[in-house]
C-alpha cells in the first residue's frame, strides 16, 4: 500500500512526526503493506482511472430504461438531472477529500476506521464488499440477457448457465493480469460501447417531438416508486468504490480529484443525452421500456444495424463494468489485510502481474453463487448494503473533519463543518427512503449479512488473539490492547 505520501520512503520519520501532529492512535498513518516490496510504481494515470471510475458507476445509459417504465418521461428526466446534484456530486467530492487524505488501498474501510474504530472499519468492509460482490454478479446476468436478443439459444438452460459462468470466469481472469491491462482495456471499451448511442442520438434530432419530455407517462399506470428510486441509485452511485486502488493510482492528491470531476461530468452526459433523444423520438407504451429498450428504439430509429450494435455494446459495457467493479472488491481485501482487519493471507500478491490474487479467487466465487439471483433482487440487495455503507461513510467523513481539522487534506471540500452536514443530510434523506422502500425479502437477507458481518469482527478479532491467523501488525487498528 501507499504510504501518505510519494517521498514517504525518503523520510523514514515521517510517520513518528505524523504521529507527534495526531494525538487520536487511530489516526497514525497508514500501516506499510506487506507487499510494498513488489511494487515498483503505481499503475494507474489518469485516463485509465477516469474511465475505471466511470465503469464503476454507469459504464453507459444501459439500464437507465426502468426509471421510464416505473414513472414516465417526466419523472425518468427529472431524476437523472436532479440525483447527480443530490448524491453523485457529494459523494464523488467527499471520495476526492479522504481518498487525497488516506491515500491507501482500502479507502472507505480506512475512513471509517480512522474515524471510529476497528469494529466499524470492519463494518464498512463487510458491507461494501458484500454490495460490491453481488453487484459484480448482476453484469454477467445483464450481457447475457442482452446477447439472448441475438442468440435465442442463451435465453434458458445450460447454454445460459454455461455463458454467465465462462464469461465470469474469463473476466476474473482478465482481472488477474493487473490494473494496467484493465484500465486501458475499460477505455477501449468505453468508447466502444458508447459509439453507437452517440450515432443514435445524432439520428433521433429529426424525429424528436419536445411534447414527449414533459410527459407524465400512460394514464392508468401506477407510479413504480420503488423501481424508479432503486434504478436511479443502481445507475448513479459507487463513486467512492475507485477509492479502494488510491493505493495503486500515480500522484493521488493530483489525480483523483480531476479524475472524478471528468467522470462526474461524463456519466451525466452519457445517461442525459440518449434519454432525450429516445423519449423525444420514439412514441411506445410506457410498459415498453424495460432493461434493453435502447437496442430496440436504435432499431425504431435507425434499423437493425444499429440495434445489434447497441446490443454488442451493452454486452460490452458490462464487461467493463465487472472489471471495474471487481478490481474494487479485491483491492478492498488487500486494503483490510495491510489495517489487519483480515489476515495477511488476503494481501498475498500474483509473481507474474502483482494483483491481489486471494481477493479475485475470493470474489469470484461468492460471484458466481450470486449468478443464481434473480437481476431485480441482485440490484435490491446490493442497493440496501450499500446504503448502510454510505450512512456509516457520510457519518465517518463528517467526524474526521471535526475531529482532525489539521489533518493533511490534498484536496479539501470547500465547505465548513455546517454546510459539509447540510451537504450529506440530503442524499441521506434518500438513502432512508431506499431503505423505507425495501421488501421484506431484501431487509431480511441484508439483517443475516450485517449479523454475520459483526460476528465475523469477532471471529478475526479470536483468531488474532489466539494466533490463529497472521495478521499485519503494523497496524494501530488492531492492536492487541484492543
Amino acid at each position: 500500500m501507499a504510504m501518505m505520501n510519494s517521498r514517504a520512503e525518503d523520510q523514514p520519520h515521517s510517520q513518528s512526526t505524523a504521529m507527534d501532529e495526531i494525538s487520536s492512535p487511530s489516526q497514525q498513518q497508514l500501516p506499510i503493506s506487506t507487499t510494498t516490496k513488489t511494487i515498483k510504481k503505481k499503475q494507474l494515470t489518469l485516463i485509465p482511472l477516469i474511465f475505471l471510475i466511470y465503469f464503476e458507476v454507469a459504464g453507459g445509459p444501459y439500464g437507465e430504461e426502468p426509471a421510464v417504465q416505473a414513472a414516465g418521461p417526466l419523472y425518468a428526466i427529472l431524476g437523472f438531472l436532479i440525483f447527480p446534484f443530490i448524491w453523485s456530486i457529494p459523494e464523488a467530492l467527499i471520495t476526492a477529500e479522504l481518498s487525497t487524505a488516506y491515500p491507501g488501498n482500502g479507502g472507505f474501510v480506512i475512513w471509517a476506521d480512522r474515524a471510529f474504530g476497528p469494529f466499524f472499519g470492519s463494518l464498512m468492509g463487510s458491507w461494501k464488499f458484500l454490495s460490491g460482490v453481488i453487484n459484480v454478479a448482476a453484469f454477467p446476468v445483464l450481457c447475457i440477457d442482452y446477447l439472448k436478443k441475438v442468440i435465442p439459444a442463451l435465453q434458458s438452460g445450460w447454454p445460459r448457465t454455461i455463458s454467465i459462468w465462462g464469461s465470469t470466469l474469463f473476466l476474473s481472469f482478465l482481472n488477474y493480469t493487473g490494473l494496467v491491462i484493465v484500465g486501458y482495456f475499460a477505455v477501449f471499451l468505453g468508447i466502444v460501447s458508447l459509439s453507437p448511442f452517440i450515432i443514435m442520438s445524432i439520428l433521433a434530432i429529426p424525429k424528436i417531438k419536445p411534447r414527449r419530455w414533459i410527459s407524465l407517462g400512460d394514464k392508468g399506470v401506477k407510479k413504480d416508486w420503488n423501481l424508479f428510486f432503486n434504478t436511479l441509485f443502481w445507475n448513479l452511485n459507487f463513486w467512492d468504490s475507485v477509492s479502494t486502488l488510491a493505493g495503486e493510482v500515480d500522484k493521488p492528491a493530483k489525480t483523483f480529484p480531476l479524475a472524478l470531476l471528468i467522470a462526474v461530468i461524463f456519466t451525466c452526459v452519457s445517461y442525459l443525452i440518449p434519454l432525450f433523444a429516445v423519449i423525444g423520438a420514439v412514441a411506445v407504451e410506457q410498459s415498453a421500456w424495460e432493461s434493453g429498450f435502447h437496442a430496440t428504439a436504435a432499431e425504431l430509429i435507425a434499423g437493425k444495424w444499429l440495434k445489434y450494435w447497441v446490443e454488442i455494446g451493452a454486452a460490452l459495457s458490462a464487461v467493463g463494468l465487472f472489471e471495474a467493479q471487481l478490481s474494487s472488491c479485491v483491492y478492498q481485501l488487500l486494503g483490510m489485510a495491510d489495517l489487519g482487519i483480515l489476515p495477511i493471507f488476503f494481501a498475498l500478491r500474483s509473481k507474474w502481474f502483482n494483483t491481489p490474487w486471494v481477493g479475485i479467487l475470493v470474489s469470484t466465487v461468492i460471484t458466481l453463487g450470486c449468478s443464481y439471483m434473480d437481476f431485480a433482487d441482485i440490484i435490491s440487495s446490493a442497493n440496501f448494503l450499500y446504503t448502510l455503507g454510505m450512512l456509516l461513510e457520510f457519518a465517518a467523513f463528517l467526524w474526521l473533519r471535526r475531529k482532525l481539522p489539521e489533518l493533511k487534506r490534498p484536496y479539501r471540500v470547500p465547505m465548513r463543518l455546517p454546510g459539509l452536514i447540510v451537504m450529506c443530510l440530503i442524499p441521506s434523506g434518500f438513502l432512508v427512503i431506499i431503505m423505507v422502500v425495501a421488501t421484506k425479502t431484501v431487509l431480511l437477507v441484508s439483517g443475516l449479512m450485517t449479523a454475520g458481518a459483526v460476528g465475523w469482527f469477532f471471529l478475526m478479532k479470536f483468531c488474532k488473539a489466539k494466533r490463529l491467523c497472521i495478521f499485519n501488525s503494523e497496524s494501530s487498528s488492531v492492536a492487541e490492547d484492543e
